[in-house]
């Protein structure tokens, strides 16, 4: 694409420039496009100020297994939000890190239950703390009334648009 429609060029009068070219109107009123910018922008604040290593999805597995040791992988894959074979991934890349233990069930010798390391806990502490500083940062604009709110809001409309994606039709 050339630069007269629109394309990049290394040099000219619109070289490293926006000039102010904003998303049209119809793509900034759709709440998807506004929930991947949102997601696109946390995941930029997450790695350049909690851990550039560890995922996002990596600590919801962390967190989860905090609370509930002991339980099994798949129990836990409902409670962060993970497809079964998405967690079995993570928890391999946790395990390999030396954050968490797998180990056999004692109901189910095929189920793997999980444990933090006492790395694990090390690493969880540290990156909760990081976590919640840039939580308090990006929260700060909001008033400290509606952040609590805010939080149940997202998790409100994340609920609802992951029945909206089970649906056979819309």
């Amino acid at each position: 694409m050339s630069a007269a429609v629109g394309g990049s060029s290394k040099s000219g009068p619109r070289a490293g420039r926006r000039d102010g070219v904003v998303a049209p109107a119809d793509l900034s009123a759709a709440p998807g496009y506004g929930a991947r910018r949102l997601y696109q922008a946390y995941l930029a604040a997450w790695n350049r100020h909690v851990d550039s290593v560890l995922t996002g999805p990596q600590f919801a597995v962390l967190s989860a297994v905090r609370a509930y040791p002991g339980y099994d992988q798949t129990a836990l894959a409902h409670a962060v939000a993970l497809d079964t074979s998405t967690m079995a991934d993570v928890c391999r890349r946790l395990e390999k890190r030396g954050l968490i233990a797998r180990g056999p069930a004692p109901h189910d010798a095929r189920a793997k239950v999980l444990t933090l390391t006492e790395e694990g806990v090390v690493a969880f502490r540290e990156v909760t703390r990081r976590t919640r500083k840039l939580d308090r940062v990006l929260l700060a604009d909001c008033p400290p009334e509606r952040r609590e709110g805010l939080a149940e809001l997202l998790n409100e409309l994340g609920a609802a648009w992951e029945a909206v994606a089970e649906r056979r039709e819309i």
